[in-house]
């Protein structure tokens, strides 16, 4: 009994050991699974749709003998693709009057030649097929718009100090300015002439704003005051308190009643013009806020600071949308594309062009090497920046070219360290830019009407672009 036990055990476990191995050898893993047809119909069907769906509707490649039979005209030798240098057809064979030209091929062989390569070999722009994206071409710059050159027209004296801030108003009649001289005066735009000088502030008046829903003009200065005047009375009728320190910028919301001002106490203000309430305290900059712009889209609020950062905020909420850090200085101004859905930002660094709405970078416009105080944008495509040593420039809003640079000279008497530019602005006709100096002038300047693009040609050309992309 013992004998039959160990047999049965003995040949138990070499049965096993053999079902092992046979298991173990029977599958090769290294083989491929067989194909089903179904499956590999369905993959090339995918791949069709999703790699050459743009070339699919031209004619089918037959390859061998008729591989250009659906081409008649391939036997034109304008479209056949020679070497640099003529060679003969075959060896033996001496060169004829048709081989020894070098001839390049004309702009139809080439769109010929294209369709009638299979899709695998179909060059891209890029200069790789479809499946290599190893070479790029090198981004050149494109060819920017001819803008006319831009000159002095006009001179206005009657501030008594540095001239700080300039808007226009909407009817495009006058133009207010506010001065270290702690005056308001508004002008007549066409004849430059003083209509009225409006006093109230204790200390330099940095922002001006006149509303174009209702008869008022609302100015701010380093006496920490936000005033709301009525242009029909001539007076102060509202104060805004609130803010801790000098008010730098102030702007108004293009559809609602609401007052948006910026401080040296790191905060900006959102105010109900006619409650005077503060609706909204927007905290997150670290330092003084420069500058603030209002939009009707989203963000309706974008804010440049001295801690070189731009932030957008949600007004609804009054919190930050975005905080863009690129600068690597203070940023002092922003503007707004008047069509475009883009804005740029001004700082000592450079001038950075930024899209709506959540700030994806576009360019830098490097070259203005100063601290930038101001920028306008017209809808021309014109951008002009002024800087604090009085220095204008103009750009192509498009491609960044710098097409046109001013230093005008400071006013007879005044020092010639005294030729910064403080704020710039168009008029609503855009024919006029009129600039706030430290010379205490407001200068006005016009495009030369007379200049041709063959006069004044873009002397332009198309550089490799070596822009930072941050």
């Amino acid at each position: 009994l013992l004998q039959d036990v160990q047999k049965h055990s003995v040949h138990t476990l070499v049965f096993r050991s053999l079902k092992r191995t046979h298991d173990m050898f029977v599958a090769d893993h290294a083989k491929a699974v067989a194909l089903d047809d179904e499956s590999h119909k369905l993959k090339l069907a995918v791949k069709l749709k999703a790699d050459y769906s743009p070339v699919l509707h031209m004619p089918v490649l037959k390859e061998g003998k008729d591989r250009m039979s659906q081409y008649p005209d391939a036997d034109d030798p304008e479209y056949l693709i020679t070497g640099t240098h003529a060679y003969p057809s075959g060896p033996g064979v001496a060169l004829t009057a048709d081989t020894k030209v070098h001839r390049n091929p004309s702009e139809s062989g080439i769109h010929s030649l294209a369709l009638a390569l299979p899709p695998s070999q179909l060059l891209l722009e890029g200069g790789g097929t479809r499946n290599s994206n190893l070479l790029r071409r090198t981004p050149v710059m494109p060819k920017p718009q001819w803008h006319p050159p831009w000159k002095l027209f006009r001179v206005i004296s009657g501030h008594l100090g540095w001239v700080r801030s300039i808007a226009v108003e909407p009817g495009n009649q006058w133009f207010v300015t506010g001065s270290a001289d702690r005056t308001i005066k508004i002008w007549d735009l066409a004849s430059g002439k003083l209509k009225l000088s409006l006093t109230g502030h204790i200390s330099t008046v940095r922002g001006v704003a006149v509303s174009s829903r209702s008869p008022y003009l609302f100015s701010c200065g380093e006496d920490k005051q936000v005033k709301c005047w009525d242009l029909e009375y001539n007076k102060v009728i509202r104060h805004y308190h609130g803010h801790l320190s000098a008010v730098y910028d102030l702007d108004l919301h293009p559809t609602i009643d609401v007052l948006m001002t910026c401080s040296r106490d790191a905060t900006a203000r959102v105010w109900d013009i006619r409650t005077k309430a503060n609706v909204h305290t927007l905290t997150g900059h670290t330092n003084t806020v420069a500058t603030v712009r209002c939009q009707a889209a989203e963000p309706q609020v974008i804010t440049g600071s001295h801690d070189s950062t731009i932030r957008l905020w949600d007004l609804i909420a009054g919190k930050t949308r975005a905080t863009l850090t690129n600068h690597k200085k203070s940023v002092r101004t922003l503007v707004m594309h008047p069509r475009q859905y883009t804005f740029a930002s001004g700082s000592a660094d450079n001038i950075k062009q930024w899209m709506f709405p959540d700030g994806n970078f576009i360019q830098n416009l490097s070259g203005h090497n100063a601290i930038i105080n101001t920028l306008a944008v017209n809808s021309d495509g014109v951008l002009v920046s002024g800087a604090d040593n009085g220095t204008i420039h103009m750009w192509d809003w498009r491609t960044g070219y710098n097409f046109q640079r001013i230093h005008a000279a400071v006013q007879p008497g005044s020092l010639d360290s005294e030729s910064g530019i403080f704020a710039c602005v168009f008029d609503h006709s855009e024919s006029r830019l009129i600039t706030a100096e430290a010379d205490k002038t407001i200068k006005v300047y016009k495009e030369d009407e007379t200049a041709t693009e063959e006069s004044h040609p873009v002397n332009w050309k198309p550089e490799i672009l070596k822009r930072k992309r941050y």
